[in-house]
């Protein structure tokens, strides 16, 4: 199992210090369903993944769309649990799983250039 560091490109500010990676079917699959709370600098990453489903989860959660070089194309907050397709985003590669609030507190946003340094 992967994870990774991640932060702004532009001044280094911490996205989240422990993401880990989800990039086989089953992880893809099972994302976040059924888990814990995440804790503030806990994240996961989903990698290929364009669409997100809040199905079976049991909290709110922030997603950033990623292309392939780690740029953000779309960021949604807050989505509720329990609601189906939640987000979408066909020039994304990846989507980063984030604590609700996490990507507000830190000031991510489109457009905005993130690097992942593993960690593991």
């Amino acid at each position: 199992m992967s994870y990774y560091r991640i932060t702004l490109k532009a001044d280094g500010g911490l996205v989240a210090g422990r993401v880990r990676v989800a990039d086989s079917f089953w992880g893809r699959f099972r994302g976040l369903m059924f888990s814990p709370h995440l804790l503030p600098e806990e994240g996961l990453l989903l990698i290929p993944c364009t669409s997100i489903h809040m199905l079976f989860m049991r909290y709110p959660i922030d997603a950033a769309f990623l292309t392939d070089d780690d740029r953000v194309v779309a960021c949604y907050h807050s989505l509720r649990p329990w609601t189906g397709l939640s987000g979408w985003h066909r020039d994304a590669g990846k989507v980063l799983e984030l604590a609700s609030g996490a990507l507000s507190s830190v000031g991510v946003k489109p457009g905005e250039q993130l690097f992942l340094e593993r960690i593991d």
